[in-house]
């Protein structure tokens, strides 16, 4: 599966489950570990969880096993790495903190 089309598998795993505030961010000329950067916000570490648990499904569904995952539990940020896409799933305090954004650029779309 290329990047374009796991993308939007990420996206639509992520609006099933009522993830806020996706932005997609390109960063294949600012390294070489992946291309996009998923971020979306969970309302609680209980809906971060959730929403993390969803993509990691149905990218398996789809054939794509992680590549692996970090902040399972009550962490506040999961991330699932896909190779070609890393998602962060954060609850809001945590977004604010961290502010990927920022440190990573502009989002070049927004769902």
């Amino acid at each position: 599966m290329d990047a374009e089309a796991l993308k939007e598998l990420v996206i639509n795993a992520l609006e099933d489950l009522k993830a806020q505030d996706i932005a997609i961010i390109d960063v294949t000329d600012r390294t070489s570990v992946t291309d996009f950067m998923v971020l979306a916000t969970g309302t609680s570490s209980r809906h971060a969880q959730a929403v993390a648990d969803s993509v990691a499904m149905k990218t398996k569904e789809a054939g794509i096993m992680p590549l692996g995952s970090e902040g399972r539990g009550n962490s506040d940020w999961v991330l699932i790495d896909l190779g070609d896409i890393v998602v962060h799933v954060m609850t809001a305090q945590a977004r604010e903190y961290y502010d990927l954004e920022r440190l990573w650029g502009e989002p070049t779309s927004e769902q």
